[in-house]
C-alpha cells in the first residue's frame, strides 16, 4: 500500500497532470486528424498550468488547509505539556552537505518550530519522528543531528524511526506518549490530516502548525502578484497532495 501510494500519487499532482494533458493535446494535433480536440485539450492543459502558477489561485486551494489551526505563539500558558512531537518532512542524506541542508524545507521548518516550543517549555522533551522511506537514513536521525547542532541536549530527545507515513507515526507515537498531553508540530498544510489521523488513534494533540506558505502581505500589492511563479505552482502542488492524502485516508478507513 505504501509503495502504491507513493507511485500513483505523483500522477495526480499539478505538474504531472498538466504536462500529461498538454502532451495528449500535442499527440492529437501531430499524429491524428482530431485537430479540434487536440487544440481544446492543449488549451485546457496550458490554462490549468498557468492558473495554478498564480498565487491568487494557489492560495485559494492552500488557505483552507493552512488556516484551520492557529500557530502556538507562546506555549507557556499550557500546563502539563511533557512532549513536543515533530513529524518528519523529508531529507536527502548527502554526506557532502551540512546536516541542516540535508533536511527538506518542510522538515527544517518543523524542526526549528519544535525546538522553539521545547525551549519555551524546559520541562518538555522532543520526539523526532520519521523512518527511512526511500533513503537509508531515517528522517528522525537527520533531524536529531540538526537539533544537536542547534543546541538541543541529547537527553531531551526521543527518536521514532520506524514509521513510513503519518498513520504509522500516529500509531507509534501513541505508544510513546501514553496519556500525556503533547504538542504536535508539522507543516500547516499537513496539520488537518495529521490531527485527523492522531485523533483516530484516541489522542488529542495540541496543534502547532509551521512552514506556512500562505502569508498575509503587509506592504500591499507588489508587481510579482501579476506574474506566474514556481512558488505559486509549489503551493498548488502541496494543497493537492494534502487533499489526495485526505481522500486516501478516508478511502482506507484510517480516519
Amino acid at each position: 500500500m505504501f509503495l502504491l501510494k507513493k507511485v500513483a500519487g505523483p500522477f495526480f499532482l499539478p505538474v504531472t497532470l498538466c504536462l500529461g494533458i498538454m502532451v495528449l493535446g500535442l499527440i492529437l494535433l501531430w499524429f491524428t486528424r482530431r485537430q479540434k480536440a487536440g487544440k481544446i485539450v492543449l488549451t485546457i492543459g496550458v490554462a490549468l498550468f498557468g492558473s495554478l502558477s498564480y498565487d491568487s489561485v494557489s492560495n485559494l486551494l492552500l488557505s483552507p488547509l493552512e488556516g484551520k489551526y492557529s500557530p502556538v505563539l507562546d506555549p507557556r500558558g499550557l500546563k502539563g505539556i511533557k512532549w513536543v512531537v515533530v513529524l518528519g518532512g523529508g531529507h536527502s542524506s548527502d554526506p557532502l552537505l551540512p546536516v541542516t541542508s540535508q533536511l527538506a524545507e518542510p522538515a527544517l521548518f518543523r524542526l526549528v518550530e519544535g525546538i522553539r516550543l521545547h525551549k519555551l517549555l524546559p520541562e518538555s522533551r522532543l520526539i523526532l519522528s520519521g523512518g527511512s522511506g526511500f533513503d537509508p537514513v531515517p528522517d528522525a536521525k537527520i533531524m536529531l543531528d540538526a537539533a544537536l547542532f542547534l543546541g538541543v541536549d541529547r537527553q531531551d530527545v526521543v527518536l521514532e524511526q520506524a514509521s513510513k507515513d503519518t498513520k504509522d507515526e500516529a500509531c507509534t507515537i501513541k505508544d510513546l506518549v501514553k496519556d500525556d498531553r503533547f504538542i504536535l508540530v508539522t507543516s500547516a498544510s499537513h496539520m488537518p490530516r495529521s490531527m485527523a489521523l492522531f485523533e483516530a488513534q484516541g489522542m488529542r494533540p495540541i496543534p502547532a502548525p509551521s512552514d506556512h506558505l500562505v502569508k498575509e502581505r503587509q506592504g500591499g500589492m507588489s508587481p510579482d502578484m501579476f506574474f506566474p511563479s514556481a512558488l505559486g505552482l509549489a503551493k498548488a502542488e502541496r494543497a493537492v497532495y494534502e487533499y489526495l492524502g485526505f481522500m486516501w485516508s478516508k478511502i482506507t478507513g484510517e480516519i
